[in-house]
């Protein structure tokens, strides 16, 4: 019964995801769709679960159609990520007590703050532009960055970049393949996912690189 249970919120779950999906795309074009670009990009940095990447997308796909404008798509989504992150590292820091307490009732959620923590030590501003490209794993970095009071000035500068590249890649996938992603949405999803991948494996490297020329680098 249980696991029927578990499996039937599971469904309702991603049924309500999918409706919003299909709102998100009715109504992305009118010109208010930057206001909902914005909320959702910042939702998702905070509740993981928000289809940022998709809004984005949409927007994309809706300035090919000339319904909107490219470069406030870009600015919509960099800006809502922007606020986002920053809200999730002031509930980190003012937070930080109960959400280590919650973390710590399951070895998966203390094993996945311990990393965070030992990561942003290890590897700093790289780690907050690589986590904007993971679903997720942006929100337990960012709040981590504020329940271990790192540097607000540097943490804003990457955050800042990290954005701008994460919503210039997801509006110009939306307006290069609107027509491919038309009718095929999971199309879109996957090709987003792959170049996620792809940026963060591209950091990853250059980051490797750097540290091998200056080792005390992070």
């Amino acid at each position: 019964m249980l696991a029927i249970e578990m499996a039937t919120k599971s469904t309702g779950g991603l049924a309500k995801l999918g409706a919003f999906s299909d709102w998100l795309e009715r109504v992305s074009s009118n010109p208010w769709f930057y206001g909902v670009i914005f909320a959702v990009a910042l939702l998702d940095s905070v509740v993981p679960v928000v289809p940022s990447e998709t809004t984005v997308i949409l927007g994309g796909i809706a300035a090919g159609r000339r319904d909107l404008i490219l470069p406030l798509v870009i600015i919509a989504g960099a800006a809502g990520a922007f606020a986002g992150d920053n809200l999730a590292y002031a509930i980190g820091a003012r937070f930080s007590a109960r959400i280590e307490a919650r973390s710590n009732r399951t070895e998966k959620g203390r094993k996945r703050l311990e990393w965070a923590r030992t990561q942003l030590a290890k590897r700093g501003g790289s780690l907050l532009i690589t986590a904007r490209f993971i679903p997720g794993g942006r929100t337990i970095i960012t709040l981590a960055s504020g329940m271990t009071a790192q540097p607000r000035k540097r943490f804003r500068m990457f955050v800042g970049i990290a954005s701008l590249i994460w919503a210039t890649y997801a509006a110009v996938l939306g307006y290069a393949f609107g027509n491919r992603f038309k009718n095929n949405h999971n199309l879109a999803l996957l090709l987003a996912f792959a170049c996620a991948i792809s940026v963060t494996i591209l950091l990853e490297v250059l980051r490797w690189v750097r540290h091998r020329r200056n080792p005390e680098a992070h």
